[in-house]
């Protein structure tokens, strides 16, 4: 049994996600780790809300609430949400938890024990219409780079450029958008990562599986320029992990908190120690500590390309640094952007579909189907709501669902709600096993290389020659003139279901569910051997012919929602 360590980039607080964040790291992930459980690994699945920083002060601020309680009335309602899209973590944690606090602390102190922190007297800006100096994100500008004019002060969400609020052109509050800012000098601690230049590209180089997205980024910020940059990880806010070392005061850092990206990735780790004090394990080590039993352990992290510089280089910089055993991620998974209908989502504007709508629209599978089939892998992609009705109609309603019907009904009508008597299967079925045999070695091939796109259309077409395979017997037209024969087609259709359902449960958990219920077929395994799994329901085998499996999208339906999520394009 091979043991899956799998982390999701932990999503802001500040919020509910759009469909675009959901692509882009948690739903690739939980379609890895469903398909990695499938196949009888242990997998472990963690994933977080992103508590600390600027987005959780500012989100607080306009609801109305403390940090703090806003911070835990948004966690229930993301965990909500991933649960209503059938997101199978197994934990979903908190950077805010006493678990991150403790173990970020630890980081820090051991950071500073190798010489890897040093006090930097440094200039940042203060706004006199706010009272008070203003971290990096709380300030917004022109990007120097790109012109993007909606730059944040740490980094461009444009161009991907890490940056300095005095780079900024025409920078402004956040909190009041006063312009009305001077440099005052505060003191910080920076976390020495050019120390670690060499041996992050060394590291780097030797990752030649990585994808070219994940490697580029990650090259680009070593070679940029004058290279890899030492880091503040302190910030002038209320809101925080405390600044100390281990756990002894920091002189001269009283009243500061850890920089968010500090502290929010080394959440992966406590969110597995969390794990373990909620009652749900009983060992975290093994999976982080290459000393208590983590050797052995793959880890691959997904994540949208934004996020791609600090997994690739300051939280490489945190685990090397520490001089400790722990555990080193295997394969960084990225992702381009999905944008929506010719344009960006945008909360602000109204504009896009974001997690809780959709849900409110229609189930989780369609969603999860198309946006996993058009994932962002190679470049940005776009979603449209012609593509997602035609995928929705052609993909799950005609092709999957269209034939467990015809398949069952006919069944129903012709024989009984029971696999039928036959004899064994004749050459048109052993043509059929024979070219799904190679497409589910092609689609097991996929997924394990976490190629999204090609594992959805590799499961598409082992469902399109189901589909084949009916049409070429016809079984309503043998019927009339061969019972026998068509009760051998329709043994070998119905055991396609349960097959289709165990392959198609990464990708549609909630239809898979349901499909292996109706064919009382709960204990259906992954079709190692194709031909065994192809003959399993044996006659006298009964089953309930299921509802619609996949219903159509209406044109009307299509223009509605299309109008509905336009929002502004000011």
């Amino acid at each position: 049994m091979a043991r899956h360590l799998i982390t999701s980039a932990i999503p802001y607080i500040n919020g509910i996600k759009h469909l675009g964040n959901l692509v882009g790291s948690q739903l690739p992930a939980d379609l890895f780790a469903r398909y990695q459980r499938a196949r009888g690994n242990e997998v472990m699945f963690l994933c977080a809300t992103d508590e600390h920083g600027t987005p959780a002060e500012l989100a607080a601020a306009k609801a109305g609430k403390p940090v703090a309680e806003y911070c835990a009335e948004m966690h229930d309602v993301q965990a909500r949400i991933a649960e209503g899209f059938r997101l199978s973590f197994d934990h979903f944690g908190r950077s805010s938890s006493v678990q991150n606090q403790k173990l970020t602390q630890h980081f820090a102190g051991r950071l500073a024990d190798e010489g890897l922190i040093r006090e930097v007297s440094e200039t940042q800006m203060y706004s006199n219409a706010d009272g008070r100096f203003l971290p990096d994100r709380y300030i917004e500008g022109t990007c120097p780079n790109c012109g993007f004019e909606s730059a944040r002060g740490d980094q461009c969400d444009n161009c991907t450029k890490q940056l300095d609020p005095a780079e900024l052109i025409n920078p402004y509050s956040t909190i009041s958008g006063s312009t009305d800012l001077e440099a005052r000098e505060t003191k910080h601690l920076h976390l020495r990562q050019s120390e670690m230049r060499e041996k992050l590209a060394d590291w780097i180089d030797s990752k030649h599986d990585w994808p070219v997205l994940t490697t580029s980024i990650a090259k680009k910020w070593l070679n940029d320029g004058d290279g890899l940059q030492d880091r503040g990880i302190t910030r002038d806010l209320d809101w925080g992990v405390p600044v100390m070392k281990g756990d002894e005061p920091w002189p001269g850092m009283e009243g500061k908190v850890f920089y968010v990206w500090f502290d929010a990735p080394i959440e992966y780790i406590a969110a597995s120690q969390e794990w373990v004090d909620a009652g749900k394990g009983d060992n975290w080590e093994r999976w982080w500590r290459t000393d208590k039993g983590a050797d052995d352990v793959t880890y691959t992290q997904f994540m949208g390309k934004d996020n791609v510089p600090f997994h690739t280089l300051s939280f490489p910089v945190t685990i090397f640094g520490s001089g400790e055993p722990w555990k080193l991620v295997d394969y960084i998974k990225s992702f381009n952007y999905l944008n929506y209908d010719g344009g960006q989502f945008s909360t602000s504007r109204g504009r896009g579909v974001f997690m809780d709508q959709a849900l409110e629209i229609l189930p989780s599978d369609y969603w999860r189907w198309w946006l996993l089939s058009h994932a962002p892998e190679s470049s940005d992609s776009e979603f449209t709501w012609e593509q997602f009705q035609g995928s929705v109609n052609k993909d799950l309603a005609d092709v999957l669902g269209n034939f467990v019907s015809r398949v069952t009904k006919f069944c129903r009508s012709k024989f009984s709600e029971a696999v039928p008597e036959g004899a064994e299967y004749g050459e048109d079925e052993l043509k059929l096993i024979e070219e799904l045999t190679t497409r589910v070695r092609a689609y097991e091939d996929h997924m394990a290389k976490m190629e999204v796109r090609k594992s959805a259309q590799e499961l598409r077409a082992i469902w399109v020659a189901g589909n084949e395979y009916l049409q070429t017997v016809a079984p309503w037209s043998t019927f009339k003139t061969d019972p026998d024969k068509a009760a051998i087609q329709i043994r070998l259709a119905l055991n396609l279901i349960p097959f289709y359902a165990v392959l198609s449960a990464p990708f549609i958990p909630d239809a898979s569910t349901s499909l292996l219920e109706s064919l009382n077929a709960q204990d259906a395994e992954w079709p190692d051997d194709v031909a065994t799994t192809l003959s399993k329901l044996q006659p006298g085998h009964a089953f309930t012919v299921p509802e619609v499996t996949f219903r159509k999208i209406t044109d009307d339906e299509r223009d509605e929602w299309q109008a509905q999520f336009a929002g502004s394009r000011d």
